[in-house]
């Protein structure tokens, strides 16, 4: 692409016109010929390259600096980088050896002849925490992941810029991003722009992200989307997670950990407001699940514990990872948002996924453009004012001491809600439950205020119809009056262990 100067949206047009004429064209894919040294090293090896602070990217020439990754390890696909400067001037970013340290298991690769090669990736960083200090905010690297942070948080689920034919039976593509362009911000900014080119064998694509960094780490993101080819499952603004075990799912018996996720809850506000909340789990099998709407106002995958207590994990810290929520900035019509939760034996893997998907399918030959707003937050998204679910628990729908105990199947559910207009309301206010389940039988609904004066319970026994998953939906009102988000929950008899 011409490399002459351009101000910022010229710039994106010229990066959307590329991402045109690659969608017009049969897919290449890229070039992954790195040396055998760095396609073949290790983990540990690779944990021993660290790029070096001092070599950073616009280092001490305003509040923003750039780091890079060395490609290798499962990094076998460098990306283009480019900077373009205040005048907007795009020259490319090479890869040199002398910005990195070999140390340990990796000493032998400074010996390499290695520049020319690429970048895996790079992270951004800003004063965030502290003004004297330059805090890591964000990491591209990797297909089209990127991972933000707020300030006082730690990494935890990611972002990817699109989602191909997820969780279908014919397996997912993965999109990539081929090249970035990191405009350079004045010595006084606090927002920065990167561009990126996608492509992948159904689809071309332009990106512009407007990255915010702060309390809340905002990214301001335009995706021009070019279809090469039919796409069955378009997967809008995709989060991807993990949750290994929590308060509703089976708990292992030799974790001392009541708690292991990033996420534990798929927080959605609908075109009409309503607000649900659907607990995480970790299934026995592939979950694929879908929550239709209309222009829908927002989703996310929420953190919602933030107490040290709720994990007792005092080296990943759990509590401290940021939840993710998605604003459109347009009117995104008639879709769904999809919830994908995959079997995991392990807090290494990420196995929930979340996105919005059109119901109108994209064809080849078709563009189509979505602006949103991804932004890091902690239990709460941001304009929910109504009482949020706090805990959901269940258990075997007995009664202690019963003569003739129901089979195990049937379950007694726990829902907990607290905060809005219900946390101040005396237990002699009516507040009542408005429960519907899609299949078997729902017991002995009740709804109580505990003592601490602040939250309410709802409660229920479930008998379900042999192994049919039974859909439940839960909300507290009183007269008439919605108080409380929407809880969900799929529950599959056959998953009982």
């Amino acid at each position: 692409m011409d490399a002459s100067a351009a101000a910022p949206d010229e710039l994106f047009d010229r990066v959307t016109d590329r991402a045109r004429q690659l969608a017009a064209e049969p897919y290449q894919a890229p070039d992954s010929s790195l040396p055998p040294d760095l396609a073949e090293m290790n983990y540990d090896q690779y944990r021993e390259i660290r790029f070096r602070p001092e070599a950073a990217i616009w280092k001490d020439e305003g509040p923003f600096e750039v780091q890079l990754f060395h490609p290798g390890f499962l990094y076998d696909q460098p990306v283009r980088l480019n900077l373009v400067d205040g005048q907007g001037e795009v020259s490319p970013l090479p890869f040199r050896q002398e910005r990195f340290r070999y140390d340990g298991d990796a000493s032998e690769l400074a010996e390499l002849e290695l520049d020319g090669i690429g970048h895996a990736g790079f992270r951004l960083h800003y004063p965030l925490n502290r003004g004297d200090y330059h805090d890591e905010f964000a990491v591209f690297l990797g297909a089209s992941y990127f991972r933000l942070v707020g300030r006082n948080q730690g990494y935890g689920l990611s972002t990817r810029g699109l989602a191909i034919d997820t969780a279908e039976p014919h397996g997912e593509e993965f999109p990539a991003f081929r090249e970035f362009w990191l405009v350079k911000p004045g010595p006084e900014a606090t927002r920065m722009t990167v561009f990126a080119l996608l492509d992948s064998p159904s689809l071309a694509g332009a990106y512009r992200f407007d990255i915010t960094p702060g309390e809340h780490t905002t990214v301001d993101t335009e995706a021009r989307l070019f279809a090469r080819e039919d796409i069955g499952k378009l997967g809008i603004a995709p989060l991807t997670s993990m949750f290994l075990h929590g308060e509703i799912g089976h708990h292992p018996a030799d974790d001392y950990r009541p708690r292991v996720h990033d996420s534990n809850g798929l927080v959605m506000q609908t075109g009409s407001d309503e607000w649900i909340w659907r607990p995480l789990s970790n299934p026995e099998k592939l979950r694929l699940s879908r929550l239709q709407d209309q222009s829908p106002q927002g989703f996310g995958l929420i953190q919602r514990p933030r107490d040290f207590s709720a994990f007792l994990d005092a080296e990943a810290h759990y509590e401290r990872r940021p939840s993710q929520w998605v604003q459109p900035l347009e009117d995104w019509g008639q879709g769904s948002v999809e919830l994908v939760e995959i079997p995991s034996e392990s807090e290494t893997h990420d196995n929930i996924t979340a996105y919005w998907v059109p119901d109108q399918p994209l064809t080849a030959g078709e563009a189509r453009r979505y602006r949103y707003r991804t932004l890091t937050i902690g239990a709460t998204p941001p304009g929910e004012e109504v009482a949020r679910v706090i805990r959901t628990r269940q258990g075997w729908g007995a009664v202690p001491g019963q003569a003739n105990p129901p089979p195990a199947s049937r379950r007694q559910f726990v829902i907990d809600f607290r905060g809005g207009e219900l946390s101040s309301l005396d237990a002699s206010h009516p507040v009542e439950m408005t429960l519907e389940s899609s299949n078997g039988e729902t017991l002995e609904p009740q709804v109580q205020r505990l003592p601490d004066g602040r939250t309410w319970r709802a409660s229920f026994r479930l008998a379900p119809d042999g192994g049919k998953p039974a859909d439940m939906r839960l909300f507290l009102e009183l007269n008439d009056r919605r108080l409380t988000e929407t809880w969900n929950y799929v529950w599959y008899p056959d998953e009982f262990r």
